[in-house]
C-alpha cells in the first residue's frame, strides 16, 4: 500500500530522539530519503547513524524552528515531498505560575515553529510542481485539556486549526496538510512517570487501560504521508486508545 513512498524525500523536525526519530526510522524503512532536523548536532549525528544502520539515507540539519532566519537559511533551495512537523516541547506547570518566557517558549516551538517550517517547505513543494504531504504532530490535548498544561494545550489546539487553514490555502498546489494527534504514548522520557501512582491513575482513565506504543502511530502517519491518503487533507487523526471519547 505504501510502495509509492520509496524514493521520496522527507524532512522530520525534532528528529534527534523520541517520536521524531521513530518517524524518521519508519520512513527510512519504506525507502524514503530522510533529512533529520533538530537543534543539537551531536544528537543528530547519533540519530543519523541509527538510520544508516537500517540501510537508509539520512542527511541531518541543525535547525531552530523558532527562529525564522534559521528556518529560511537552512531550508532555502531544498525540496521535500513530505514534511513531518514534529518538533515540540511540553512546558508543564500551573497556569498561575507560568512565566511569559515559559509561555513564549512553548508557543514559539509548538505553533510558530510548525508554521515557519510548513511555510518554507511548502514553497519548495510549489516550486517543484509535485506538491507534497505535510503531517503536523498535534495532540489530543489540542481537543481536550488537563491540569498544568495550559500553554501546551493552547499550542496544540493552534496546530490543529493551523493545519485546517493551510490545507485550505494550499490544496490547489497539490499540498495536503493533516494533523496526527497522539494520545499518551510510552517513551523513554515518560516511562518512569507512568510507573508512579499518578501515572497509573491516568492510564486507568484511558478506555483501553494502557499506554500506546510508538509503532501504533505508524499506520496513521504512513496513511497521511503517502498516496494512500491522497484525498485526505485538513483532517486530524487521533490515535489515543479511545481517550478522547472517555466519559467526563
Amino acid at each position: 500500500m505504501f510502495e509509492d513512498l520509496s524514493g521520496k524525500s522527507a524532512l522530520v523536525t525534532g528528529a534527534s530522539g523520541g517520536l521524531g526519530l521513530h518517524f524518521a526510522r519508519l520512513l527510512a524503512r519504506h525507502g524514503v530519503d530522510v533529512t533529520l532536523a533538530a537543534r543539537r548536532q551531536s544528537a543528530l549525528d547519533q540519530a543519523g547513524a541509527e538510520i544508516a544502520a537500517l540501510g537508509g539515507t539520512a542527511e541531518h540539519l541543525v535547525l531552530d524552528v523558532t527562529d525564522a532566519a534559521s528556518v529560511a537559511e537552512t531550508l532555502a533551495g531544498r525540496h521535500f515531498d513530505i514534511l513531518i512537523n514534529n518538533a515540540g516541547i511540553s512546558g508543564a506547570g500551573p497556569a498561575a505560575g507560568l512565566s511569559e518566557a515559559d509561555w513564549d517558549a512553548v508557543l514559539d516551538t509548538n505553533l510558530k515553529g510548525v508554521f515557519l517550517v510548513a511555510q518554507a517547505v511548502a514553497r519548495g513543494m510549489r516550486e517543484s510542481g509535485r506538491g507534497g504531504a505535510i503531517v503536523n504532530i498535534a495532540s489530543i490535548l489540542g481537543h481536550r485539556v488537563a491540569g498544568g498544561v495550559s500553554a501546551y494545550a493552547a499550542s496544540k489546539a493552534g496546530v490543529i486549526q493551523l493545519t485546517k487553514a493551510l490545507a485550505l490555502e494550499w490544496a490547489r498546489d497539490g499540498i495536503r496538510v493533516n494533523a496526527l494527534c497522539p494520545g499518551y504514548i510510552e517513551t523513554d522520557i515518560n516511562r518512569d512517570f507512568f510507573a508512579t501512582e499518578a501515572g497509573l491513575n491516568l492510564i486507568r482513565r484511558i478506555p483501553q487501560r494502557r499506554l500506546g506504543q510508538p509503532d501504533e502511530l505508524d499506520g496513521a502517519l504512513l496513511l497521511l504521508a503517502s498516496a494512500a491518503g491522497s484525498y485526505i487533507t485538513g483532517a486530524t487523526i487521533e490515535v489515543d486508545g479511545g481517550h478522547l471519547v472517555s466519559s467526563l
